[in-house]
Formats: C-alpha cells, sequence, structure tokens
C-alpha cells in the first residue's frame, strides 16, 4: 500500500499519532508531500523520526518550498529574509541553532521535486498546467498555488497528488487530491491511501486558523 501525507511543519506529536494509526506493514510506502520544518515546535524531532522512519519503510520526502528556503539560506546564503519571514525561528530553536541543523542537512538535500506511480504524480505544491512533467520549473513544483488549484486537468492522464495550500479538509478530485489540513494551524494532519481512498486524519493542537 502507498500512503501519501500533507505537510507536517514541526508538528512531531500529530506526526506520530497519525503513524501510529496507519496500517503499516512490510513492503507499504510512505510519501512525505514536504514542509517538515518551520512552524511548529519540534521540526527536529520530525526529521529525527523520518530519518529512523525510513530504516524500516521506503520512503519518499517530497521537497516543499520550505525545505527550498532552509537550503538556499544556509548552502547559497540567499533569501535568508524570506525563510525567516516564514517560519526558520522555530526551526533553528528546536535545532539548538545552525549547528544542529547541519548535521541533518543530508537529509534536506535528499529530498525531491516530484515522484511518480502508476497514474499518480505526487508533488508538494502543484505543476503549472498544460506544461509536460519533465519540463515544470521547480520553483513552480514548491510554490504554485491558484493557476495550479483551479486548473482542470492540469497533467492529463495524471492525478496530481499534493499540499502546500492549507485546506479544511482533503480535497479529492478526479485530476487532483489536495492533503495539506493546515496541522500546524489547529487543522488536522492527513494521510491518504491510494490503492482505496482511505483517508486517515489526527487533530492538531497548534496555531488556531481552524478553529
Amino acid at each position: 500500500m502507498t500512503y501519501a501525507i500533507g505537510d507536517v511543519h514541526g508538528c512531531f506529536d500529530a506526526l506520530k499519532d497519525l503513524l501510529s494509526k496507519l496500517p503499516l506493514t512490510e513492503g507499504d510506502e510512505l510519501v512525505f508531500l514536504g514542509d517538515y520544518v518551520d512552524r511548529g515546535p519540534n521540526s527536529k524531532e520530525v526529521i529525527l523520526l523520518l530519518e529512523e522512519l525510513s530504516k524500516n519503510y521506503k520512503c519518499v520526502f517530497l521537497r516543499g518550498n520550505h525545505e527550498e528556503m532552509l537550503l538556499n539560506c544556509v548552502e547559497k546564503g540567499r533569501e535568508c529574509d524570506v525563510w525567516y519571514f516564514n517560519g526558520a525561528r522555530a526551526t533553528l530553536e528546536s535545532f539548538g541553532g545552525k549547528g544542529g541543523l547541519l548535521e541533518h542537512l543530508d537529509f534536506f538535500r535528499s529530498t525531491v521535486y516530484f515522484y511518480q506511480k502508476g497514474h499518480y504524480v505526487f508533488v508538494h505544491a502543484g505543476v503549472r498546467p498544460g506544461i509536460p512533467l519533465e519540463k515544470q520549473h521547480p520553483f513552480d513544483l514548491v510554490w504554485i498555488r491558484d493557476e495550479f488549484i483551479y486548473s482542470e486537468n492540469p497533467l492529463p492522464g495524471k492525478i496530481v497528488v499534493f499540499g502546500h495550500t492549507p485546506l479544511m479538509k482533503p480535497f479529492v478530485g478526479g485530476d487532483k487530491i489536495g492533503l495539506d489540513t493546515g496541522c500546524v494551524y489547529g487543522g488536522f494532519l492527513t494521510a491518504f491511501r491510494i490503492e482505496d481512498g482511505t483517508i486517515y486524519q489526527v487533530k492538531c493542537s497548534s496555531g488556531g486558523w481552524f478553529r
């Protein structure tokens, strides 16, 4: 079975609780849609859990815009103000400063922009409609919103599974499936089993947008 999991944003307790609800067996696959860090209180614990999880299950870690911002700042010294505006302080505090973050930089470097399985395409933010997947710009894959959200059949013949845009509840359509349900804002952390459409959720305690 293949499970896609929405944006975590440092919500370690919710991630731990959600994983405990999944009926995982040997051979199952977990596809995480990105945004593991920032805003929430326990980014380091989230990364440690994901690293440990990947030792026992096949895991795909997609790159979110927050991982992109982190790498641009830490590795290239670029756009650090953008990262700080988007929740970097919580991440740095969780890791005990930049030094602690550097110890796990390989995890962030290993994240990928998209993943395909059958007629499903997993990506953090979405795709630019009408452009073949192999020609998509990385910026769009981690940042795009409205042009993708309000499009019809953005990748013909494919169902795009995405996070990034917080929703009140999972969106399941014929051409796209949205799984960011605003955990860090007090919503839910969501997993979706692609073989049969089963949805698993846990209520999150951070934030307050969805309360």
